[in-house]
């Protein structure tokens, strides 16, 4: 399976769209700006929907979820069943990305790309099997080529599915115990960071936990640093099935002209490496917010990103972009919805 589609060249947000918007935004019944971020939100959505009129009717939630072999390192406050059980709560409605996909009317797939613990068949869940969750990175790449590969693609299918189905906006969630540590270090390798900056506790970790993390993390960069010299790489050997869909499905949804809301730190870290293999990726991402990990901070930095939200939410799922999206959602009522100064009869400023 090859992975040449990765540096396609993405679809451009529109020009003229965009331009629309902020002549649209000029004639409302507002002092020019008073609306902030909500205005330039409208207005990039404009660009990225090649419309006037930007609309987050049509939300996709694509999870993501796949377990890690460094878990056996000991760096988790919970045990690597808690992936599958995850994953047959995720099926059963229970989780908080399943509240906030109801409550947002989004659509909401959840994907088992290989989990330790054989979940068995699940209604609503798409099992790829691709092994029982990555190899341990301390002592091995995390992924064979192949792997790596089929991750990719299954990020690339979601993004296509949802573009088929006219979906206005992408949102992409994942669940991996252990993919704190792997986001962290791959985060490591594609910053030039070193790991007692960016690790934090993930799903709740003490500061002697944090401290191992952080060793373990340096034990992993210093076998693969001699292979480190591409992100596909990076991505390979230090990354995770969930992260490296995340990645794929990013790449695609530029490739399609698909605007992506993009979550927490690990989906941060994926739409970093997806923006080192796909230059012009970048341009179709909003990001949500601002996780409580350290790392996140750094890694939305390198992406001159600026988060709508900081809610010190640390949950994953895609759950810090699902609370985002009434935000959106309000942005483009405003943008669309009000009046204009000739429509109200309202005199305009002077410039």
């Amino acid at each position: 399976m090859t992975i040449d589609w990765l540096t396609i060249t993405p679809a451009k947000p529109d020009g003229r769209s965009r331009d629309a918007a902020v002549a649209r935004q000029a004639t409302l019944t507002k002092p020019p700006g008073a609306l902030g971020r909500l205005e330039t939100l409208a207005i990039d959505l404009a660009a990225l929907q090649g419309t006037e009129s930007p609309a987050v009717d049509r939300v996709q939630v694509t999870l993501f979820a796949g377990d890690h072999g460094v878990v056996a390192e000991g760096v988790s406050a919970f045990p690597q069943a808690v992936t599958a059980e995850m994953v047959k709560n995720f099926a059963r409605g229970g989780a908080a990305i399943c509240v906030a996909a109801r409550e947002l009317g989004a659509v909401l797939e959840v994907i088992d790309l290989g989990t330790a613990t054989d979940t068995g068949p699940l209604h609503g869940v798409q099992r790829y099997g691709l092994g029982p969750g990555t190899a341990n990175f301390t002592r091995e790449p995390a992924m064979s080529e192949h792997q790596l590969a089929r991750a990719l693609a299954a990020g690339r299918h979601a993004a296509e599915r949802a573009r088929l189905q006219a979906t206005q906006l992408f949102v992409g969630g994942e669940m991996g115990i252990g993919n704190t540590t792997a986001a962290t270090a791959l985060a490591c390798a594609l910053l030039d960071e070193s790991p007692a900056r960016l690790a934090g506790p993930g799903t709740g970790l003490d500061t002697h936990g944090v401290a191992h993390k952080a060793e373990v993390i340096e034990r992993a960069l210093d076998l693969h640093r001699p292979h480190l010299g591409t992100p596909v790489e990076m991505l390979r050997r230090l990354g995770g099935f969930e992260i490296a869909a995340l990645t794929g499905s990013y790449i695609a949804c530029a490739h399609v002209g698909l605007p992506v809301l993009v979550d927490g730190f690990i989906s941060s870290v994926a739409a970093l490496a997806a923006a080192r293999l796909c230059p012009g990726a970048r341009d179709w991402f909003l990001f949500a917010h601002a996780s409580a990990e350290p790392g996140h901070r750094l890694v939305l930095d390198a992406l001159e990103a600026r988060p709508l939200l900081d809610l010190g939410m640390r949950l994953g799922e895609g759950s810090g972009a699902a609370v985002c999206v009434p935000l959106l959602r309000m942005a483009c009522a405003l943008h669309n919805d009000m009046a204009t100064f000739t429509q109200a009869g309202v005199s305009e400023g002077r410039d």
